[in-house]
C-alpha cells in the first residue's frame, strides 16, 4: 500500500541530496521514478533538481495551477510509475497536497515530498502545513546552527547581512540569502 511521506527541515539539511539518492535507487533497479520541482526555483536551471554537493537530475515542473493528479495519472498511461518525488514541496497548494493523496490512494503510487517546514518568520508554508497534517509518515532531516545546536529555523538576510523581519513569504535564494539557525538564535534576530 502506497503512502505519502514528508521529509522536512531547515535549509542545508540535504533534502535534495536525499531525494536524488532515493530516486537513483529506484532507477538503478529498473524502476520508474518521476521527479517534480517548483517552477519558480530556477537557481540551477528550469526543470532541474540539484544539490549543493553536485548531484542533479531532470525534473517535471509544477506551479500554482498544476493539476498533479491529472499529470501523474496521464504519465502512468505510458507505463507503471513506481514512485513520485517532489522537491520544494513547501510551494505546493492545499489542493495539490490533496491531489498527491489521490495519487497515493487511487493510483497506489508512493509519494516522497521534500521541503522546508517554515519560512523566514517561523510560519509554515501552505504546502508544508498540509503535508505535516496529512502525510502518512514524516521524517525530519537535521542540520546545525552556527552554535552547534540543531537548526530548525531559517533566517533571511538582506544585502547588508541583517535579518529580514517582514516581506513576501517566497523569495528564492540560497546561502547568500538564508541561514539555518536554532530556535534561540532565530528568535533573538527575528522575534
Amino acid at each position: 500500500m502506497a503512502q505519502l511521506y514528508f521529509y522536512y527541515s531547515a535549509m542545508n539539511a540535504g533534502k535534495s541530496t536525499s531525494l536524488l539518492q532515493s530516486a537513483y535507487n529506484y532507477q538503478e533497479r529498473g524502476m520508474r521514478a518521476e521527479i517534480f520541482t517548483a517552477a519558480l526555483d530556477d537557481r540551477y536551471g528550469q526543470g532541474k533538481v540539484a544539490s549543493r554537493i553536485g548531484l542533479q537530475a531532470e525534473a517535471n515542473l509544477f506551479n500554482s495551477s498544476s493539476q498533479l493528479f491529472e499529470s501523474i495519472q496521464k504519465m502512468s498511461q505510458d507505463g507503471k510509475i513506481d514512485c513520485i518525488f517532489i522537491d520544494e514541496a513547501q510551494f505546493l497548494s492545499k489542493q495539490q497536497v490533496q491531489q498527491l493523496l489521490q495519487v497515493v490512494d487511487d493510483l497506489d503510487i508512493p509519494v516522497l515530498a521534500y521541503g522546508l517546514r517554515t519560512d523566514f518568520l517561523g510560519e509554515t508554508f501552505e504546502g508544508s502545513h498540509y503535508l505535516l497534517a496529512w502525510a502518512d509518515k514524516m521524517v525530519e532531516l537535521k542540520t546545525v546552527c552556527h552554535c552547534g545546536r540543531k537548526a530548525n529555523f531559517v533566517v533571511r538576510r538582506d544585502e547588508a547581512g541583517q535579518a529580514v523581519t517582514q516581506g513576501a513569504q517566497v523569495q528564492v535564494g540560497g546561502n547568500d540569502s538564508y541561514e539555518s539557525m536554532c530556535r534561540k538564535h532565530f528568535t533573538e534576530l527575528v522575534w
